[in-house]
């Protein structure tokens, strides 16, 4: 048997969630995980700071000297009108789901490995627009098409980019998402209905178990393919979706989670 490589990975959002299910996973194969996350990680930090993360990954090149795999997992959602969120609340949304990924790829590039992997985990909500979740949905299609484009920037070396769009996932993630539900006439109950229908749905997302398994499958393998989509009904819907116009996209998408009675 094919001894492992002991490998470098670091992993921004790790203490909970998929982040702290694949550190758990590495750590059990032996590899070294190095964790960022708001508390109780390696490295407290919030990755929309650069010049902490700036100091961390200093740090992290003196005591590991090079780094592996990069898992962008850090990020949060956020649920409302358009109109009606608060501008601190969308500037936060963005400086995180999005800057922070920004960050930690241009920290990392100068000290990862000649072979090294960054992995970008992205949403489903990156392919399908939904109500009222205008601000995470834009944020993650954000986060693959800035791996894409990483994908191409580092076509004459060796680092591979590729952006993972998972399902919805039986994690606080749902929980802990940042809920706006002040209104006006306009929309009057169906930003909260909304919600309720999609957040209801709970008992039918997949397991972390499942997930990290089909995770680790992907981040594991030789060459990575650009972009994952997590989930048979997702990608099939994916698929399907490039065949009919987007006005009749939209329009089904609307009726399916545009709850207002």
């Amino acid at each position: 048997m094919k001894k492992h490589e002991k490998l470098n990975i670091l992993i921004t959002g790790s203490s909970s969630g998929i982040g702290k299910a694949l550190r758990e996973h590495y750590e059990k194969k032996g590899d070294t995980v190095i964790g960022i996350s708001l508390t109780d990680d390696d490295y407290n930090c919030d990755v929309s700071d650069k010049g902490a993360l700036k100091e961390i990954f200093s740090d992290i090149a003196n005591k590991y000297s090079h780094i592996d795999i990069l898992v962008n997992c850090a990020g949060f959602g956020l649920s409302g009108a358009i109109e009606l969120i608060p501008e601190n609340q969308i500037q936060k949304e963005y400086d995180v789901n999005v800057l922070g990924t920004v960050y930690a790829i241009q920290l990392a590039l100068p000290i990862m490995s000649e072979k090294a992997k960054i992995i970008n985990i992205s949403s489903a909500c990156a392919l399908f627009p939904l109500p009222f979740r205008a601000y995470y949905c834009s944020s993650k299609s954000a986060v693959s098409m800035l791996s894409d484009c990483l994908r191409m920037e580092l076509c004459k070396t060796k680092i591979q980019s590729t952006a993972i769009c998972p399902c919805d996932i039986k994690t606080n993630f749902t929980k802990n998402r940042q809920k706006d539900y002040q209104t006006n006439e306009r929309y009057k109950d169906a930003i909260r209905l909304s919600a309720e229908r999609i957040d209801s749905r709970e008992d039918k997302r997949m397991s972390v178990e499942k997930a990290v398994k089909i995770m680790t499958k992907i981040i594991d393998k030789k060459k990575l393919k650009p972009q994952y989509v997590m989930g048979a009904r997702n990608k099939f819907l994916y698929q399907v979706q490039k065949f009919f116009p987007k006005s009749l996209v939209l329009k089904v998408m609307t009726k399916l989670f545009y709850i207002d009675k």
